[in-house]
């Protein structure tokens, strides 16, 4: 009986995916461009909840359906969160393509899985499909695991990734219909980007976010993104015991993002409030939280591994409008404009750290064996804010023998020198239209 109940839940989602009419509307993303018929590897699409995975997955699949050049039945699509897969193996994967064969005639040339880490040992069934050499597979996922740096070793040569964020300001500024070029940044129509990137700054990228029209609606959403990845990606994955102390730690990053967390000071603060919490659990739950992309947490810097494991992380939001459902903007503008370049540079996949001696500065960029770039984010350069602002760059410079650095605002635009250093001073929003791919503006 169970397995008649399985093969029909296999034959309804097949038949749901075959006869389905057009493919859901799209907003087309600047990511990649990919045929999925050129791929020799498994191509995988990484990143947070509603970022826009599966609807890159459908661009790639309207893209092999357009002018003729492959049928609906060459295409499998699966969704691993459908509830009707509950229990699903990699041990039932032949009986998918029989019920595929059974409805469409034959086997299909190209996978599509969604959320493929709701797929027991994904990673071997991914090796197992890829061996057999009929497929293209295409899959996405809301989990760090799936990205190539901590990939199995099965899976090596046979595997590529790439991360997908919410909307870059350069998307925003797309969807929003603002143009802009070299010479608009410098005229009148930089009115208009400004004023998008304010809209930006507070609200977020997340695509579902910045389509609807109401601030009421757009914080609804937000607070179902934090809840699907407080039940589903976290408690429910993870088997999570304590509950109270994964609310608490979540929701203290909402406060106090863009600065660094202690695990130690969180472990005290828990225990004067009643609440029971060891380190090692407030470590694990970070780094569940890391996995499921709600945060990106970067090391302070030192030249010895152990010191920036053992070292306190600097603790971003994945997306600014998860901020929103904290304090007012007003009392946080800096600390939110900081996010954003972190956003931007993990975008850019840098190796990113902080520097902390006497002073702090924010960024630290490091390319192969050595450190290369120092960058300091504050909204603005002012008499009261200087001198501790560019003493974080003099130490960072000094203690790490760094040959340049940025400073991004929400609007100066100047260069000083600092330690023998010229040094740009730039609007944040002009540095996040460049296309440096280094995370360093020239200007």
């Amino acid at each position: 009986m169970v397995n008649k109940m399985r093969t029909e839940a296999l034959l309804t989602v097949v038949a749901e995916w075959l006869e389905e009419g057009e493919i859901p509307s799209l907003v087309f993303r600047n990511e990649r461009t990919i045929d999925p018929e050129n791929l020799d590897r498994i191509l995988a699409v990484v990143g947070p909840r509603r970022a826009g995975k599966t609807y890159f997955m459908y661009q790639l699949i309207q893209s092999l359906l357009q002018g003729g050049r492959h049928k609906r039945k060459d295409i499998l699509f699966i969704d691993f969160e459908d509830y009707r897969l509950g229990g699903f193996t990699g041990d039932d994967m032949d009986e998918l393509f029989a019920a595929f064969h059974q409805l469409a005639g034959q086997y299909p040339h190209f996978l599509f899985f969604d959320e493929v880490q709701n797929l027991p040992d994904w990673n071997r069934v991914l090796r197992t499909l890829h061996n057999r050499r009929r497929f293209k597979i295409i899959v996405s996922g809301s989990n760090s695991k799936l990205l190539g740096r901590e990939i199995a070793t099965e899976l090596r040569g046979r595997y590529d990734d790439f991360l997908m964020l919410p909307f870059s300001f350069q998307e925003y500024l797309q969807y929003r219909g603002v143009s802009f070029t070299p010479s608009s940044l410098r005229t009148a129509a930089r009115g208009n980007i400004m004023a998008a990137f304010d809209d930006y700054v507070r609200h977020g990228g997340f695509p579902e976010v910045v389509m609807v029209g109401s601030r009421a609606e757009q914080r609804k959403l937000l607070q179902n993104y934090f809840k699907t990845i407080f039940y589903r990606d976290i408690l429910e994955r993870y088997n999570i015991k304590a509950r109270y102390v994964l609310d608490a730690v979540m929701n203290d990053f909402l406060e106090t993002y863009s600065d660094v967390f202690s695990i130690s000071r969180f472990e005290k603060h828990l225990k004067g409030n009643g609440l029971p919490g060891s380190k090692r659990t407030i470590a694990n739950y970070l780094h569940y939280l890391q996995e499921a992309f709600f945060i990106i947490a970067n090391d302070k810097f030192s030249f010895s591994p152990r010191r920036r494991i053992m070292n306190p992380k600097k603790v971003y939001l994945t997306d600014t409008g998860f901020a929103a459902l904290g304090r007012p903007f007003a009392e946080n503008r800096g600390r939110i404009l900081e996010n954003v370049v972190a956003i931007e540079l993990f975008r850019r996949e840098m190796e990113l750290y902080y520097f902390k001696d006497r002073n702090e500065c924010d960024f630290i960029v490091k390319k192969g064996t050595l450190p290369t770039h120092a960058i300091q984010v504050c909204w603005e350069l002012t008499r009261q804010n200087e001198k501790r602002e560019i003493a974080g760059l003099k130490d960072a410079f000094k203690s790490l023998d760094l040959p340049s650095g940025t400073i991004l605002t929400y609007a100066q635009e100047e260069e000083r020198e600092i330690s023998g250093r010229r040094v740009p001073v730039l609007p944040a929003w002009k540095w996040l239209l460049t296309d440096d791919t280094n995370g360093i503006a020239s200007g």
